[in-house]
């Protein structure tokens, strides 16, 4: 098999025979989980397939965040959803972390399931050449849940970081285990709809950032954060490395009690080692996306930061 099928003349990716009913059972079990309704159970469970063609999430270019539809953990980006013609949703990359990849039980094709509960997802297909990441992952839809970009925060954890060129803070945070969507900005000072040239005059007081929105069921804010620490410099007042200004100020705007806490321990770790933090800890404001030619700099231009690089400051590797 190569991955594709004829069915109904139609080009479909081959996730198995339709109505299979595969030998894995799932080998734990948690009462935190979703109830799954028969057809679900049949897919997410004993790894079946649902028809082509048919599923909820085929066609659908609603903004969102795909999770798994038993245990919720964050899949996928409705960002990365591409059409495919193969009669199931596709998808080029997933969230980092989320997904895992084992040999099928028909030893030819790759199968993904969630890292967070093993449920079934479909498969995955390299060297298709469909899109830049030549990767599609191939997947039902009776295994995901789209939860609506507006209600992202509400199922996920949200925190602002600001190390220097948001450039740089994003091209780290959003290779992060469990990070889902990050977005670059302006916060902490007192303008409105700021402007790149208005915060760079050091009239507005605000900091250039990043907003991150995470699956606190894959990571936690402790280990974003200290991500954050070990990839900037967290003792230079107002700049990071060439760039300098209030606007490049090291700051963490964090969005609940919990996230302030645990930043002032990483903190107080930095310092018992003999580095003077400089970051600052202030509660989250309105946060004001940049210009859209900011965002995801790094990603569309292939480059590397000239200012940010890994220095691990607590231990282990990022």
């Amino acid at each position: 098999m190569n991955g594709l099928v004829k069915v109904m003349g139609f080009v479909v990716c081959a996730l198995g025979a339709v109505g299979a009913m595969g030998a894995g059972k799932e080998s734990t079990m948690s009462n935190a989980w979703n109830t799954l309704t028969p057809e679900e159970s049949r897919v997410v469970v004993n790894k079946g397939t649902e028809r082509p063609f048919v599923g909820e999430y085929v066609k659908t270019r609603d903004p969102g965040t795909y999770a798994c539809r038993r245990c919720g953990a964050a899949l996928y980006r409705s960002e990365d959803k591409f059409e495919s013609d193969c009669g199931w949703p596709s998808f080029d990359a997933e969230v980092p972390g989320a997904v895992l990849r084992k040999p099928d039980a028909d030893g030819q094709r790759t199968e993904i399931l969630c890292a967070h509960c093993s449920g079934h997802l479909g498969h995955v297909f390299l060297g298709e050449k469909m899109t830049p990441r030549d990767t599609r992952h191939c997947v039902n839809s009776l295994s995901m849940r789209l939860v609506p970009l507006a209600d992202s925060t509400n199922r996920f954890e949200r925190a602002v970081f600001a190390g220097g060129c948001f450039w740089g803070v994003e091209y780290f945070l959003q290779q992060a285990k469990g990070v889902i969507r990050t977005t670059v900005g302006y916060t902490g000072g007192k303008t409105e709809h700021p402007s790149y040239e208005q915060v760079c005059s050091h009239s507005t007081g605000h900091a250039e950032a990043v907003e991150v929105v995470f699956d606190p069921r894959a990571t936690t804010f402790e280990a974003v954060a200290r991500i954050f620490f070990e990839t900037h410099d967290p003792s230079q007042i107002d700049g990071q490395g060439p760039d300098l200004g209030s606007q490049y100020r090291s700051a963490i705007f964090y969005t609940r009690p919990g996230q302030k806490a645990t930043a002032e321990k990483l903190m107080a770790q930095l310092q018992a080692k003999g580095i003077k933090v400089a970051t600052q800890l202030e509660p989250a404001a309105v946060f004001w996306p940049a210009e859209v030619y900011h965002r995801d700099y790094y990603k569309r231009s292939g480059k590397t930061p000239y200012c940010h690089r890994y220095t691990p400051r607590f231990g282990g590797s990022p």
